[in-house]
């Protein structure tokens, strides 16, 4: 067996048990993920399984850094939106959250190895927030601030919709409600 087919072996089964882990977190949470449950839903063994990761932490962690990719992508897209820039990178932060629940739950809600505001940040994560406090414009004293407050009033609103606290209708008045605060 050739390298390269090795390697994309690896690749695959890498991939597998990440997409086998959202999908058991969507069908049962991600308290029901655990790495006996992923060797036997992929039918591989758990020392297989750990030659990939340490434990259900690093998968966390895996799943998380690509959920900052993807939603660093997203508002980037919508970051040159001119004097709408703020709303549609705050809306695609919202639609993120709503169309990637289980995604989102595993960036935000689970914990996880990943540190936030500190030099361990992954640079993923630190590339979505930059999108959020860019949007925000130069112009503003305390940036760094106002964009974390900016992130938690989103998370919020995607958390308490994600819990059917607040309706999914209205979801466009409250983010215009909120942009409006932060102008």
């Amino acid at each position: 067996m050739n390298l390269d087919r090795k390697e994309r072996q690896r690749a695959e089964r890498y991939e597998l048990i990440l997409k086998t882990a959202c999908d058991l977190a969507d069908s049962e949470g991600w308290s029901a993920v655990t790495t006996r449950r992923l060797a036997q839903l992929i039918d591989y063994s758990q020392p297989v399984l750990y030659s990939h990761f340490k434990g259900k932490a690093d998968i966390l962690t895996a799943v998380s850094t690509r959920g900052f990719e993807e939603l660093a992508a997203r508002m980037r897209a919508e970051a040159d939106g001119g004097n709408d820039a703020l709303h549609k990178v705050c809306a695609a932060y919202l639609e993120f959250g709503r169309s990637r629940p289980v995604i989102y739950e595993a960036m935000f809600v689970v914990p996880t190895k990943i540190e936030f505001a500190t030099s361990e940040t992954p640079p993923a994560a630190r590339a979505a927030f930059a999108e959020l406090v860019a949007a925000l414009g130069h112009h503003r004293d305390g940036q760094q601030v106002v964009g974390e407050v900016l992130w938690s009033a989103l998370h919020g609103l995607v958390v308490l919709a994600q819990s059917k606290r607040i309706p999914s209708a209205g979801t466009e008045a409250r983010l215009d409600v909120l942009v409006r605060r932060f102008r």
